[in-house]
């Protein structure tokens, strides 16, 4: 079959094992939501939003309410949020959100990746013309007439409303608008009764990078790499699927 196609299938396999690294990085997601407006997610939007998240991937509620307890804490570790941008082998760009209370220990391991794995990491800001901050919300489509709910959400700043399938297949609908409208748009959604699987600011790619299925494995080894370090929350690039 080839070293791309073991390469994956392995992949495949890993990203079973990614949950618990999920649930670490929506625990530190907590945190600094509660270090930064309080543990009550009825006043604090940001700790609702990052509740909210947690559900959407089953994370056990026990394991939530510890981390808005342990966040009250006033001896519990706060934690800086760095981004670091670069290249990955063949000319892909690479954006890396990390949440940290070692800024050296962080920035140290996130160049030893890109070094290894053949990229090279750059100077903050330089991948502003590649990548856009958006707002992408998520919910159940069920019945409701998207069109509709298109006309009546432009005032809270929708940009783009379509449906795709999750892992599962199912149908979920995606919905994007400027970052700067994150909070406008989550209260619209609760006011009109719908329910957010997920809401989260993303880093979207305004162009791509077309590269060969072999020349994928090379940028994947790294994107996997970052991806299992402790300090990261999330990786954006602009490799072509």
């Amino acid at each position: 079959m080839g070293r791309a196609f073991e390469f994956r299938k392995e992949r495949k396999f890993k990203r079973w094992a990614k949950m618990a690294i999920q649930f670490t990085r929506l625990g530190k997601e907590i945190v600094m939501a509660v270090k930064a407006g309080g543990g009550d997610p009825n006043t604090n939007s940001r700790l609702r939003t990052a509740v909210q998240n947690a559900k959407a991937v089953n994370m056990p509620k026990d394991r939530v309410e510890a981390a808005i307890k342990r966040a009250t804490n006033r001896d519990e570790k706060d934690y800086e949020e760095l981004v670091y941008e670069g290249y990955a082998a063949h000319g892909v760009a690479v954006l890396v959100e990390t949440a940290t209370d070692n800024t050296n220990r962080t920035v140290a391991n996130v160049r030893s990746y890109f070094t290894k794995y053949d990229g090279a990491l750059g100077k903050t800001g330089s991948l502003d013309f590649i990548f856009t901050r958006k707002a992408v919300f998520t919910f159940d489509p069920g019945s409701r007439d998207l069109e509709e709910l298109e006309f009546e959400l432009i005032d809270a700043g929708l940009e783009d409303l379509f449906v795709e399938a999750d892992e599962e297949g199912n149908d979920i609908a995606v919905l994007h608008t400027a970052f700067e409208d994150f909070g406008k748009m989550q209260k619209a959604l609760e006011e009109k009764g719908i329910e957010a699987k997920s809401a989260k600011l993303e880093r979207i790619p305004q162009s791509f990078k077309e590269v060969t299925e072999e020349q994928a494995v090379d940028v994947l080894k790294l994107i996997d790499r970052l991806e299992e370090d402790d300090d990261v929350q999330a990786v954006y690039h602009n490799m072509a699927e």
